[in-house]
This record gives C-alpha cells, structure tokens and sequence, in this order.
C-alpha cells in the first residue's frame, strides 16, 4: 500500500495533520475515518490493515486540538469547528477522486462529528459506519451536570474538568497500554468548553436524527463504559434510513476495531461495505 500525510488548512487556518493509505489496485471505494475524543487517525491501523488490501483507500485527520494538529488540546470553541474542518478534508478527497464513493467510518465523539456532518452534507457520501457513536454520555447527565458545564464552558472554557478511563477503552490490556504510551493520544481532563460543547451536539443530534436517510451501519459494543450502549439504539431508532443496520457485540469494550475478536467486527464491516458498492 501507499501511506501518504501532511497538513491541509482547517477552521481559523489551524494546520490539520492528514494521512491516507491507498490500495496498489484501483480504489474501489473510500473510507474517511473519523476519529474519536483525545486520540488521532493514527489508531485505526487494523481498519487499514483490513481494507486496503481489499482494494479501499482509507483517509483519516487529526481534529483540530488532537494529534499531530494545531490548537488547544481538547478544546473548540464551537463543535461545528470539527464538522466544518470534516467538511474541508473532505473536499480535498474529492478533487483527488472525484468520483470515488466514499463512506464515512466515525468512532465515538467522531460518530457524533459524523452523525451531525450526516445531517448537512449525507448526499455526498455512499453511506456511514458509526462506531460506538456518542448519542448519549455514560452514566447519563443530571440537569445539574448540563447547567454546571455550560456555566464554566462560558466562565472557565479551558478549565479541566474530568479526564477519560483508558481501561475502558478495550479489554485487550496491550491495546490499553498501547493508548497510555501514545505521545499523541491526549491523557488530560477535557475541557469545559468541549463538554459543553459534547452536551450540545447530543442533544441536537437526538433532536435531528430523523433527517438522516442514506444507508447506515452501527456497530456497539454491550460492554462500552465510555458511552451509553443505550445511544447506538436510539440513533438507529430515530434516524429515517430504510437501509440501516445495528449490530450489538455481547461483552466488547469501547472500541470494537480494537477488540481482541476484531475480525468478527471488520467482517461484518466488510460485508456491509461490499452489499452497497
């Protein structure tokens, strides 16, 4: 395969960090992953590993605030700064394939990005694979926690406020270690401002969901303790695509792509893509 990377101008002309790997074959397809909270593209090499040989090219970026880019870490000042930066990335991918499909592959809060860039831009993109989507927060938010995260969001926008469970990442403990020891992966508190920002998109994601009709792939595992398993079945619930799937994993952790029984899961993946080219 050909890896390829560099920097393309994002939202306030941050410098966001690209990579792209592409098949020795003709692309039959592309994917444009869509990473989640504190990590970078990076961190999906068994999505790679898998489909390039396949005859796919895979895309991904580092969100503003995240890896190898620009900005504060874990901060935004608006959500849409994320799906706006998606949007630019993605037209770049276009000039250079014009007529390529491309599907959309976001895990977690990059299944939030997804979902809501859905909602804007669906009729551009031959379908989405969301990944443990963050539709609703573990643990659930007590209307105290909402008011509490949009007061400092305002007050103290780049104040830490809590900090994500790398144990609830995988049940593979060198994926877990493997995440620890990553330079580019953020083990900070998020930042109020993203929290509130997290509240938000959520909310405005259950509330539009409907509006989502093109073909649409969910994958969760039962055991996620990052976000609300629940979520997954009320974004497949809400949304109106006719073509949709949801597939449950019984006992896998957050991230199904990183799962010691991860061929179950890029197999199932495989044969979604492959029914819809």
């Amino acid at each position: 395969m050909e890896h390829r990377d560099g920097f393309f101008a994002g939202v306030r002309d941050s410098a966001i960090y690209y990579q792209c790997w592409q098949p020795e074959t003709e692309c039959k397809a592309i994917l444009l992953i869509v990473h989640g909270l504190a990590e970078h593209c990076g961190r999906y090499m068994n999505v790679v590993n898998h489909f390039v040989p396949l005859g796919y090219a895979v895309y991904g970026l580092d969100h503003i605030g995240h890896g190898k880019s620009e900005g504060t870490r874990v901060y935004v000042g608006r959500f849409a700064e994320y799906t706006d930066t998606l949007k630019l990335y993605f037209d770049l991918i276009r000039l250079e394939h014009p007529d390529t499909p491309v599907f959309l592959v976001g895990h977690s809060m990059g299944g939030l990005i997804g979902a809501l860039y859905l909602l804007e831009h669906q009729n551009e993109l031959a379908g989405a694979v969301l990944s443990g989507p963050l539709v609703k927060m573990a643990g659930g938010v007590s209307p105290g926690v909402v008011f509490m995260g949009k007061l400092l969001s305002t007050l103290a926008p780049k104040v830490g406020l809590t900090a994500l469970s790398a144990e609830g990442v995988s049940s593979d403990p060198a994926v877990v270690q493997a995440y620890v020891n990553d330079p580019l992966v953020y083990t900070g508190k998020i930042t109020a401002r993203l929290a509130g920002e997290l509240i938000a998109a959520t909310q405005r994601l259950t509330a539009e969901a409907a509006k989502i009709t093109l073909p649409l792939l969910i994958v969760q595992g039962s055991a996620d303790r990052l976000v609300d398993p629940a979520g997954a079945k009320l974004l497949y619930d809400t949304v109106s695509s006719v073509d949709k799937t949801l597939k449950v994993y019984e006992g896998f952790y957050h991230e199904v792509f990183n799962e010691p029984e991860r061929a179950q899961v890029l197999g199932d993946v495989e044969a979604w893509l492959a029914q819809r080219l």
